[in-house]
């Protein structure tokens, strides 16, 4: 049996032929796994469970279609989807974990994060995950109507996309420093832990790293995006395996 692990699909009306892959992949694959996790970023944005969409009902139903085939599915916030609520979650048939979670994987200790909390040189972002993580900022958004949560969210989107193309444009090498994880962070994250194998998405650069901890040989796995294509990570009792799914 495999265990599978997927991030940062920001399924979107606008990019069907992902969500059309995702869809095979739950129809597929993911039909023999073990477990499917799901570690962020499903969908390109999320303003509540109850903003009406025919595309992510679409999902809910063949995500609950899984896991009434006895295939267990846990979902981990990301930053573009943190307001997924117990709602959606009934309708997709998933459970949401806390970002992290440790968990037992075939007999050895894993850490799952969405990834975020890694990038701390981006302190912009931090500042801004804490506060729109707060649970009074969150009550506070959700109880308003749903144009000013649109409006909101374009606005904030706009914002960020303005401030990554200033710094892209500022210093190159400087932006992939601190849209990345920081080494610092990750070291530390082992150790406070107790792991020797994180896994996380976000920040879109899919690869599998051995880091030195002290006396520890560890393993950090980034799952890839799925902008243009399927990222996923299969892992069993023999090892593990990440690979690109091409789209249609």
């Amino acid at each position: 049996m495999t265990t599978l692990f997927v991030s940062d699909l920001h399924l979107d009306p606008a990019r069907p032929a992902i969500t059309n892959l995702f869809l095979a992949f739950l129809r597929g694959e993911a039909r023999q796994a073990e477990a499917l996790y799901i570690l962020g970023d499903l969908f390109e944005a999320w303003i509540g469970d109850d903003t009406p969409s025919p595309a992510a009902d679409a999902v809910a139903a063949e995500l609950h279609a899984l896991a009434d085939s006895g295939v267990p599915i846990y979902f981990m916030a990301g930053n573009r989807d943190f307001l997924v609520g117990e709602d959606y979650a009934r309708r997709a048939g998933f459970r949401i974990l806390p970002d992290p979670t440790v968990i037992d994987l075939y007999g050895r200790p894993a850490l799952l994060m969405h990834g975020d909390l890694l990038c701390t040189d981006d302190v912009a972002y931090q500042q801004f995950r804490a506060q729109t993580r707060d649970p009074a900022f969150i009550a506070q958004f959700l109880s308003q109507p749903l144009p000013a949560r649109v409006a909101f969210a374009q606005q904030a989107r706009a914002a960020s996309q303005a401030r990554q193309s200033e710094m892209k444009e500022g210093d190159r090498a400087q932006f992939e420093t601190v849209t990345d994880v920081a080494p610092a962070e990750v070291e530390a994250t082992f150790a406070r832990h107790g792991v020797d194998r994180i896994i996380h998405g976000h920040t879109h650069r899919p690869a599998i790293h051995s880091v030195q901890v002290g006396d520890l040989s560890c393993t950090r796995v980034v799952l890839g995006d799925w902008y243009e294509q399927g990222s996923v990570l299969r892992v069993d009792a023999d090892g593990m395996e990440l690979e690109s799914l091409a789209a249609g």
